[in-house]
């Protein structure tokens, strides 16, 4: 039977991170992907926003992560000549009301470590976006957007140069530990097993599922997996701002922004839809409710000028009306197994956060 030092399972942005820090610091490492390409989940189907850090509650992981990734972000893209722009984020108070939580939003961004957070009044934030409607903003200079599919095969490439594969077509199937080690069971059409040292599940959407086929982890240790759709419409015509323009958060999500993409169209959303079924359409009809939105922060927004675009499922671990939960990163200290890291609830800012969950995971196995 074949033998490796790590399996990762799961090659999104997530799984690519940890492989390729994996197999830079010596160890031999192969990915199972279950589609037929890498990046074919939640990580292809986000804003392709890199976040400055303030949203997340201080000391979570969240904010650690996000802070730390962001930094690491922006430096791998360069010297790896990842096509991404730093375009600067607005974030407006459209009442009076939202005044004192956004001003919250902005001591919160400082604790976490966020430079740069400008408290502009609305004539200041209207000198720098013109079409912008706000009673006051945050200017997040630091925020960008990046290619995410060029991202991932940046990650591939360093993970393949280190010596490191991925599989795919492979979903993991089960896990058992024999021997002292850890026993893969992989395939589609004609399943086949290898063994590992260390096994790392980076599923996404699938962790839950994963890790229930992994013998011997405390159903406990398994968080409940919470399905959260969210749509994005593109705009017809030209783009009306040269920042992203982000309203105040809501309960499950940070509402329906306006995110520019390389080519600078523009496109808005996600809004939040709970699910039972993994299901990526959008539905036209959701628009009517997209319009009073914007209209909060850009009145002048046309009728029909909003088309479907796509949706991305959010693999959250807490449901509606619960307090949003923390990223969860198990190791054998949390579970009890030797050898094995569990990533759950990875949803944003999991793409900022991604190359700091790498440099973690690989540290978790260091001290291991």
């Amino acid at each position: 039977m074949e033998h490796v030092d790590c399996i990762v399972a799961g090659a999104g942005v997530i799984g690519l991170a940890c492989a390729r820090a994996l197999a830079m610091s010596g160890l031999q490492t192969v990915v199972l992907e279950a589609q037929a390409r890498i990046g074919s989940g939640v990580s292809s189907r986000s804003s392709e926003v890199i976040h400055a850090g303030l949203y997340y509650p201080t000391g979570s992981l969240k904010a650690q992560l996000c802070v730390q990734g962001r930094d690491l972000m922006y430096g791998y893209l360069g010297q790896r000549a990842v096509p991404h722009r730093k375009l600067g984020k607005l974030i407006v108070a459209t009442g009076d009301s939202q005044l004192a939580p956004l001003a919250e939003l902005r001591r919160r961004g400082q604790a976490n470590g966020v430079e740069h957070l400008d408290w502009l009044e609305a004539e200041q934030a209207i000198a720098l976006e013109p079409r912008l409607r706000c009673r006051a903003a945050i200017h997040s200079p630091d925020t960008g957007i990046v290619d995410s599919h060029a991202l991932m095969l940046a990650l591939s490439g360093d993970l393949e140069s280190h010596g490191g594969s991925i599989a795919l077509r492979s979903p993991m199937r089960s896990a058992k530990r024999h021997d002292g080690l850890w026993q893969v069971s992989t395939g589609a059409d004609e399943p086949y097993e290898i063994c590992c040292d260390v096994l790392v599940n980076a599923t996404g959407l699938s962790a839950q599922r994963v890790a229930s086929s992994i013998e011997g982890l405390p159903p406990a240790r398994i968080p409940p997996l919470r399905m959260a759709r969210g749509c994005y419409f593109s705009l017809v015509g030209r783009a009306p701002f040269e920042r992203l323009i982000y309203p105040m958060p809501t309960e499950a999500g940070l509402g329906v922004h306006l995110t520019l993409d390389l080519g600078g169209m523009a496109r808005f959303g996600p809004d939040v839809e709970w699910i039972d079924e993994l299901d990526f359409s959008v539905d036209p009809a959701r628009a009517r409710q997209f319009y009073p939105s914007i209209r909060t922060y850009w009145p002048q927004l046309p009728d029909g000028a909003l088309a479907p675009g796509y949706a991305g499922i959010r693999p959250k671990i807490s449901g509606p009306g619960e307090p949003a939960r923390d990223f969860v990163i198990d190791g054998p200290e949390q579970h009890g197994l030797p050898g094995l890291i569990q990533l759950f609830g990875f949803e944003s800012p999991g793409l900022t956060s991604s190359l700091a969950v790498g440099q973690w995971v690989a540290r978790l196995v260091r001290n291991a």
